[in-house]
């Protein structure tokens, strides 16, 4: 019995770790269809969670911490897009240059804040199904998410067609943006109560292993979250379980997993053929 109770509760962390990842890997598959390899899914996921905490604390509602947080990543995916697609610079140096912003930043802000910590708030998982078939309808079934994909594979061509091939990358990064920053403010508010240095801790990188690992498919991303997601509850868990191991191993497991699925699966699967490379619009 105890050991259907152990496993009970490793499942239950295994679903809440991996929601947060979910949300964000939603929105990061719908941007690299677009073409963009989002590197700035961090500092979306790591903004939003202290904005979130930051709010909820400011106003007693964690909703309305939820909601800051879920506008803190569309506004850092607002920022990436513009600089990105319409000052060109390169995706991969803003993505870098963001992450580094709001760690700084949010460092810098957590010495001087007075929110303190609030008992996590236990939203249901009910969200997360319609969120990923939203975000599969809108890519695989709707005329906007066929233009999407048409600016994800060939944005020459795309363009010849009347396609705004920046506008379509932009629009992508604000839904990544969006879902990154429900994914953090998930995490902060919905499943710690407070925020904590880096508390994201890399789990932005987990989200583009994730999409890597699904082979860009909806379906097997999920998937590869949730494996993520079974990889740290099991560090959280082994340790209370009387389970002795190297501390660092346990630490670095999701992320030496995150780094064998992008060796296994990176090259076995076809990606969009304009992910990660910049368009600059030929006028005639």
């Amino acid at each position: 019995m105890n050991l259907l109770d152990d496993l009970g509760t490793v499942l239950s962390s295994s679903l809440r770790l991996t929601a947060p990842l979910a949300f964000a890997a939603c929105g990061e598959y719908l941007a690299e269809r677009a073409g963009t390899l989002n590197i700035s899914v961090e500092a979306m996921m790591l903004g939003a969670a202290f904005s979130s905490v930051a709010v909820a604390g400011a106003t007693g509602s964690a909703t309305t911490g939820l909601a800051a947080g879920v506008l803190t990543g569309a506004l850092i995916g607002l920022i990436h897009g513009n600089l990105a697609h319409r000052l060109t610079i390169n995706t991969f140096v803003v993505g870098l240059v963001l992450n580094a912003l709001v760690l700084g930043l949010t460092s810098f802000l957590i010495a001087g804040a007075t929110f303190g910590s609030r008992p996590p708030q236990r939203w249901p998982l009910l969200l997360l199904p319609g969120i990923v078939l939203l975000t599969w309808w809108l890519v695989e079934r709707s005329r906007w998410g066929l233009e999407l994909r048409a600016v994800g594979e060939n944005p020459r061509a795309a363009d010849m067609t009347g396609i705004r091939v920046g506008l379509r990358r932009r629009q992508a990064l604000l839904w990544c943006g969006a879902l990154a920053g429900l994914g953090g403010a998930y995490l902060a508010v919905g499943e710690v109560g407070s925020f904590n240095q880096n508390m994201t801790a890399g789990r932005g990188y987990l989200v583009i292993a994730a999409v890597i690992f699904g082979g860009w498919r909806l379906g097997r991303t999920l998937v590869g979250c949730a494996v993520f997601g079974l990889a740290d509850a099991l560090r959280l868990a082994l340790p209370a379980l009387g389970v002795t191991l190297n501390s660092q191993l346990l630490i670095a497991a999701p992320y030496l997993l995150a780094l064998l699925a992008m060796v296994l699966f990176a090259t076995r699967h076809r990606r969009p053929r304009a992910l990660g490379k910049p368009f600059v619009r030929q006028e005639p």
